[in-house]
């Protein structure tokens, strides 16, 4: 039988202290599951979603944001459900979500993998009819173009073409590995990626190959939520996940770079333990305290919705993988 408790058997509400509950309707009012974030979203990991009686419930072994305990949850106010590591879920769950408009989301420890999503976004269409027209009207695209270009260089070129941009943005990468490479004491010989044979780069180069693909996921994440069109990039053109590698490259700067030349740090200093390891623990701790989903979610809104160009993310330091 299903207990509406913990091994108490007192009542929900009053074995787990609130922290950003969500109170719920048709009955739900004691359900006390943390909202993590603005947008609706809810992380779950390490338990079971299944339904009982009309109600979405978690059967929780505990995790970071969630004590263990069985627990309602008011699906009516989620946009979204991304599942983490050890979570499962009953075939009743995906027809209450689906029916209710609830999405949800397979992802890695901390969003650093993006595995699978049910229909995620918003329940209209508009937009996605936004993107589509910004990006089928060229000049709207080059504009568009331009305003991540200048949330990248921190500056407004707009008379500036593609070309260039891409000529300034990548002079001044080079100039950002070598500063942080010193900045981290990390050796630095040049952005290497050999596709056959990614193991072979140094350190640094392999922990950047990591964190992009983290940042990457999170990215897929934010893309899906909004219900913007992953194919239809503005800057990269022929991935099918081109909108998606537009957002994750405005974060080059502040989390992956950061993120990764920590993580070679890090590997030098511990050479028996696996690189990808501490590159993925590392971004999935910073991901979740800089919230860096909430941000790609309002700088794809900003984008697409037309308010003005957002401001470049400070370089926050990056926390120690331990």
């Amino acid at each position: 039988m299903i207990s509406d408790g913990g091994e108490s058997g007192a009542p929900i509400a009053q074995q787990v202290q609130s922290k950003g509950e969500l109170r719920g309707r048709l009955g739900l009012e004691s359900a006390r599951v943390p909202q993590r974030d603005r947008h609706g979203l809810l992380w779950l990991a390490r338990g079971q979603l299944y339904v009982s009686d009309g109600t979405l419930r978690f059967r929780c072994a505990g995790f970071i944001d969630l004590e263990p305990g069985d627990y309602a949850i008011p699906y009516q106010l989620v946009t979204c459900l991304i599942l983490q590591p050890g979570t499962s879920l009953t075939h009743d769950v995906l027809r209450l979500c689906a029916s209710h408009g609830t999405g949800i989301i397979a992802v890695g420890e901390g969003g650093t993998r993006f595995f699978a999503s049910a229909p995620a976004g918003p329940n209209e269409s508009a937009r996605a009819r936004r993107h589509a027209r910004l990006w089928a009207d060229e000049s709207a695209r080059l504009a568009t173009a331009r305003r991540m270009y200048a949330i990248r260089l921190g500056e407004v070129f707009p008379r500036a073409d593609i070309a260039v941009l891409r000529g300034m943005e990548g002079a001044r990468m080079k100039e950002t590995y070598k500063r942080l490479a010193a900045q981290y004491q990390v050796a630095w010989r040049g952005r290497r990626y050999d596709r056959d044979n990614p193991e072979a780069a140094d350190l640094a180069n392999q922990a950047i190959n990591h964190v992009v693909t983290a940042v990457e996921a999170t990215a897929m994440i934010a893309v899906a939520v909004t219900g913007a069109i992953a194919a239809l990039g503005f800057i990269h053109e022929d991935p099918a996940r081109s909108f998606t590698l537009d957002i994750t490259d405005l974060f080059r700067d502040t989390v992956t770079l950061p993120v990764a030349f920590t993580a070679a740090k890090e590997a030098e200093r511990r050479p028996d333990e696996n690189i990808e390891r501490i590159a993925r623990r590392l971004a999935a701790k910073t991901l979740r305290q800089k919230k860096v989903v909430l941000t790609m979610i309002d700088r794809i809104k900003d984008l697409i919705d037309g308010n003005d160009p957002p401001k470049r993310d400070s370089e926050d330091e990056v926390p120690s993988c331990r």
